[in-house]
């Protein structure tokens, strides 16, 4: 079972915003030349990256691991087995998650990963098909 990343186009707009808003003041006062087009082909090329791993971060279930592709990276997968418990998270670490609603999920000895499925309490009941002992604090 494959999920996709909720997408927070609010984080989305901010990120825009941080690539793009500080090329308003350069082109007001420099106008347009040819650094100021090399600058902003540059942030689209690398926006577009951003973009691809917003829009392309899934979670794939498969054969007791969860397997986690953030656009064109590959997470380690983690052994279902070995999951604790599921339960909201504020955190804004750094993580494969496209939104702010996250979860995070805690498992091995002190290990936790921080994600954010589209449809978290089907992911959670799928989890714990494999795992039962998965506490569910949703």
């Amino acid at each position: 079972m494959i999920y996709y990343s909720k997408v927070s186009y609010t984080l989305l707009i901010v990120v825009f915003v941080v690539f793009f808003g500080p090329l308003i003041p350069n082109y007001i006062d420099e106008g347009f030349n040819s650094n100021m087009f090399l600058m902003t082909l540059a942030l689209i090329i690398l926006f577009g990256f951003v973009l691809h791993m917003f829009l392309n971060t899934t979670y794939k279930i498969e054969k007791g691991k969860l397997y986690i592709k953030c656009g064109f990276f590959n997470y380690n997968p983690v052994n279902i087995g070995e999951m604790k418990k599921v339960s909201k998270s504020s955190n804004i670490i750094s993580s494969p998650a496209a939104s702010f609603d996250r979860i995070e999920i805690t498992y091995g000895k002190f290990d936790e990963l921080i994600i954010s499925p589209k449809y978290k309490t089907k992911f959670v009941e799928d989890l714990q098909k494999i795992n039962p002992g998965i506490i569910n604090n949703l």
